[in-house]
């Protein structure tokens, strides 16, 4: 058990961003607050038989990668995890991430990293969920994150990685919900930033009054936003009111612009999109004969850049009505003709399912957190008898955009292991600057070492 009067060194930072280090028995102590190198104090929050877990409390020695958090909010406010570590070895932290997942939990290692893909590390999210809150006993309203491992609202007046505009827009959402008839039914103001127009969706339990549509009116009017009503699920969202700028973003390299609803999911980062989308693009090196399956393709991100190269691609995605939205901003975009989408779960992929897709050239492939396990399955299945789909032929290359370096790690163990690939290359994606969420990209080529 961790004394309180122990020191310890830190050795590293775990995917939550908590310092790790071990106790004077070799217990793990996951840490909040401690960066590697660090030599501390902690308070023990919680003990199990193998690890604690623990806040710092008291520094011997400090991290020359520590810096002053910006926000007034940060540790408090669990928006953000990583606002006292400098951004350059926030990169470096989620490289080693990558790499230390591909090792341990795939058996994989990269033949080549590629250098990690950065942007700016304030005012680049344009996508949040803001909870709502009527607090009486205060006798007045939040807006903003949770607090750090808590259900309780931060009390926020203002939010670093917001534009700022949104930013500025805390304080009088704050004050426009308290003046509101239904302000304890208000759970939730979703915000997406498109090109030319800030969106609001408020979520709200019951009929909104006359007059709460009328302070809405009001306040869009005043500060330039729009508001959209979300009285149940997300396919519930409506206009309030009609008219004004089209909520989209733009792919300007590609000559794209892609509509979207604000709750649909797009990146929240559009800066880091672009370079993404570029990288991706130029990793799988689509040749005009090409035929390239975008697995997992939302809203059509990579499926219509890719389709201004290659000879056709075809887009699959979980929702009929998301792959509808596909369709609609390939016609719009020029590029029907070389597009088409299907929907399925793709979850559940039989690999005879899969060879029914037809033999493609390339693949990109950006699942969810839950990755693409099934997929994986599937490919591993048919290298390994080659009886089953004998004039199928896998992709020659697959590059993977991952949003969780687990599932990555996972899957890529199958292409290496038992589907036939090489992990040729992979690196880290700052799509979430001070936090501790790790974006990656990955590539797998069929065949020898070149």
């Amino acid at each position: 058990m961790t004394a309180a009067d122990e020191w310890l060194t830190v050795e590293s930072l775990d995917l939550e961003a908590q310092g790790v280090a071990h106790d004077a028995e070799g217990k793990v102590v996951f840490i909040d607050g401690a960066l590697p190198g660090e030599v501390v104090q902690v308070t023990v929050q919680r003990r199990k038989n193998n690890w604690e877990q623990a806040t710092a409390v008291a520094w011997r020695r400090e991290s020359s990668q520590r810096v002053r958090p910006l926000c007034p909010h940060f540790g408090t406010c669990g928006g953000c995890k990583m606002q006292h570590l400098h951004v350059a070895a926030q990169v470096a932290t989620k490289q080693r991430a990558l790499e230390d997942a591909l090792w341990h939990l795939g058996k994989v290692k990269a033949e080549r990293l590629l250098r990690p893909i950065e942007g700016p590390s304030w005012g680049y999210r344009y996508r949040a969920r803001l909870s709502v809150r009527f607090v009486a006993k205060k006798g007045k309203v939040l807006v903003g994150f949770h607090e750090r491992k808590s259900s309780y609202v931060a009390d926020m007046e203002r939010c670093e990685v917001l534009p700022p505009h949104l930013s500025a827009l805390l304080m009088p959402l704050r004050d426009l919900v308290a003046h509101m008839d239904q302000r304890d039914r208000l759970p939730q103001i979703e915000v997406a930033v498109g090109d030319a127009v800030t969106a609001l969706v408020l979520r709200h339990l019951e009929p909104l009054s006359p007059g709460d549509l009328e302070r809405l009116r009001a306040f869009a009017r005043d500060h330039g936003v729009q508001w959209w009503l979300q009285p149940k699920g997300p396919d519930t969202v409506r206009r309030l009111d009609e008219g004004g700028p089209e909520l989209a973003y733009a792919l300007p390299e590609f000559g794209i612009v892609m509509p979207f609803k604000p709750t649909d999911f797009t990146q929240v980062n559009h800066q880091i999109n672009g370079v993404l989308v570029s990288r991706a693009l130029r990793l799988l090196e689509a040749q005009p004969g090409d035929r390239v399956i975008d697995w997992f393709c939302g809203l059509g991100n990579f499926t219509l850049p890719i389709a201004r190269t290659a000879r056709e691609v075809l887009g699959i995605e979980g929702s009929e009505a998301l792959v509808q939205r596909s369709r609609e901003n390939a016609q719009r975009n020029g590029l029907a003709g070389r597009t088409s989408f299907v929907a399925r779960n793709l979850f559940e992929l039989p690999a005879a399912d899969l060879v029914a897709y037809g033999t493609a050239d390339k693949w990109l492939v950006d699942p969810p957190r839950e990755g693409a396990f099934a997929l994986a399955k599937a490919l591993a299945e048919l290298h390994a008898d080659t009886t089953l789909a004998p004039d199928w032929a896998a992709p020659r290359r697959i590059v993977y955009v991952s949003c969780n370096p687990a599932t990555l790690a996972r899957d890529a163990g199958l292409l290496v292991h038992q589907a036939g690939y090489r992990c040729t290359m992979a690196g880290a994606v700052n799509m979430f600057p001070h936090t501790a969420h790790v974006e990656s990209i990955a590539v797998f080529d069929r065949g020898e070492m070149r």
